[in-house]
Order: C-alpha cells, then structure tokens, then sequence
C-alpha cells in the first residue's frame, strides 16, 4: 500500500484528490514571490486546488557562474515565512548544503533534495532527521528501482515522511526523456509520487551559458502523468517565461494553470472513478499486471486504462471500439493486456474537460 503522506492540510495519495506543487524556480525579488503566490492562492480557491507553493532561495546548481541564484537563505526563507504566513500555504523548498537543512526546516513543509544531489547520502541523512516532509527528486542519471537506496537512508533516521518525484532521465547529451513507467515503478516502494513536467522538458546546458528547455511539451506529459497515475503535479510557473531569470525556457504561464489544472484534475477523476485518487495504480492496490473489474476477463489493468475506464472496459468486451483503435489477436493474455493503438486524439476527445 501507499503511505498516505500529510503536509499541512493536503494528503497525498490514501485517496485524497491530486496535488499540485507550484511556483517559481527561483525568488526573484520579495514582490515577485508574493505576486505569484497571491495569484496562484486565488486560483486554488478558486478551482479547490490542494496546492503547495514551491520557490527556490538559492539555485546553487546553475549551468554558468554568471547565472542569477536568487536572495540567499536568511532573505530567501524570510520571503517564504511571509507568503506561508499570508497566504497559508504549504512551503516546499530545495535544500542543497547539510548546513542549510536546519533553517530550512524551520520555515518549509517539505525540503527537496535536489536530483543532481540524490546520493550525496550526509545531505539525505540531514534532511531526514529534519522530520519535515523530505521530497526526494530522482537523478536524471538513476534508474526509477534505484531510488529505493535513496529511501533507505532518509528512512534510516526514522522519518517515513517521503514524496519521490520523477523530473526526467538524461537521454544522450542535453536532453532528457520522461518514462511513464517511472512512477510505477517508484511508487511500489509504499510512497506517493509526484511528476515534474516542467523539468523533464528541460534541455540540460542546452544554450550558451545555460539550460534550454521545450516547455510546450510539458501539458502533453503532464496528462499522461495523471493517467499513469502520478499522485501530484509539480509545476514551475511565472507570469511571464520569457523574462524569468531561470528555467525560462520551460516554465508554463501563470494563465495556462487553470485550464491545465482542469484536464489534469478531470482525467484523476476518471481515473479514480469519480472520487479523486483512489483508483492509482501502485504497490498492493491494483498496479501494473493486476486484472480490472469485478471479473477481471477483458479488462485493462488498472493504471494502463484510458480515463474512461468503465466505458472504455465495456467497449472492450463488446469488441466495440473506437473507430482508429483495434485490439490484439484473441488470447487470454493479449486480451488482459489490450494493446489499444490511436493517434492520442481518440484518447481524449471524448473528455471535454
């Protein structure tokens, strides 16, 4: 089973709705950091968005020595206090030095251990021992089984706190490739997993003096996230990309949240039958290979069904598909494992979302 995880007043997984994590890459100035929190508070009202706001206080892992960091830790997590405070959001905030983990704690909800930082095993053992919320992102260069040693060392200190969260995989030189398997895979180790859309359409040092990015693919990667099953989102936003001073290249406009939101929230739905969060594929609750419906002959397994899961089902066993799409050569196990086909179309025309 799935560990429900709880941050302030939002639960991931445990059947609770999707989560979303948001905000900027980097503080850019105190009025930009409460601008963009206010705007995205109000749309969580707004769309009953379980919403965590995400900054970052320094980006000591920028491409060149020129690049901008952000204010620092004190003026950093000052920031971040007063935003918690006014607005009475979760914080979710990357921790990159051991000697920062304590400061940190005090102030966020969740500390992040940065994916280029996931083995550096004294920085995880300290954001074990924090007790906060520890957010583990997988290195672009670990296989998703692999994570599992990362998990033990926070778990070696007692704290069973853990998000894991999939941001993509190097895939040859400046690019990166997001494996819907992945978050499968990670979340049979018993913890929620979160898929980050805006980082895994990343180009890593793919300009000049900096990383690259093609945010245009991260709605499409996102959708197919929260009908794998993911059990939050993590998106990097700014009102205006082009003039964000990092990850301009694949941060969403702060206006494309809401719409985005409404499909990603949509399909969870129907992936969980109408409730929200109960119908995720995962360790010991109908994953990958486990036969669906109240029969299990001719159903897709749970978490490679299409959104429509009962009428997709019924069509199957009908052997009335959509026009475009086929099933395999009749068989037992062709007939448990449908190898639908379509042009992607199909697959979400029918939602209106």
């Amino acid at each position: 089973m799935v560990k429900p995880i709880r941050c302030g007043n939002i639960t991931f997984a445990g059947g609770h709705p999707l989560v979303l994590i948001a905000g900027p890459c980097v503080i850019e100035s105190r009025a930009m950091a409460f601008d963009l929190a206010a705007r995205l508070a109000a749309l969580a009202t707004k769309e009953n968005i379980p919403l965590v706001f995400k900054a970052s206080y320094d980006k000591a892992n920028r491409t060149s020595v020129r690049a901008f960091r952000g204010p620092g830790l004190v003026a950093g997590l000052e920031i971040l206090a007063g935003i918690k405070e006014k607005y009475g959001l979760p914080i979710l905030v990357d921790v990159h030095q051991a000697s920062e983990v304590g400061p940190a704690a005090e102030v966020a909800d969740i500390l992040q251990l940065p994916a280029f930082l996931c083995r550096q095993t004294d920085l995880v053992v300290a954001l074990g021992e924090s007790g906060r919320v520890v957010n583990i992102k997988k290195g672009q260069f670990l296989a998703p089984w692999d994570i599992r040693h990362v998990i033990e060392k926070v778990e070696s200190t007692g704290n069973r706190n853990i998000l894991l969260t999939e941001r993509g995989v190097s895939f040859g030189y400046n690019n990166l490739v997001a494996d819907m398997r992945s978050l499968l895979i990670m979340r049979q180790f018993g913890y929620p997993v979160v898929f980050d859309a805006t980082h895994s359409v990343q180009l890593p040092g793919g300009r000049a003096e900096g990383t690259g990015g093609d945010g245009k693919w991260a709605p499409y990667l996102s959708r197919a996230a929260v009908a794998a099953g993911c059990d939050g989102l993590f998106w990097e936003t700014h009102r205006n990309p082009p003039e964000a001073m990092s990850d301009k290249d694949n941060a969403l406009p702060l206006g494309a949240i809401g719409p985005l939101w409404r499909q990603c929230r949509g399909i969870d739905e129907l992936e969980s039958g109408g409730g929200g969060g109960g119908g995720r594929p995962g360790a010991g609750d109908g994953g990958v290979g486990a036969a669906g419906g109240a029969d299990g002959e001719g159903v897709p397994p749970a978490g490679v069904r299409c959104g429509r899961q009962a009428e997709a089902a019924a069509l199957w066993r009908d052997g009335d598909l959509p026009a475009g799409w086929h099933h395999p050569a009749d068989g037992a196990e062709d007939r448990d494992f449908p190898q639908w086909r379509g042009d992607g179309a199909d697959l979400f025309a029918g939602l209106r979302l």
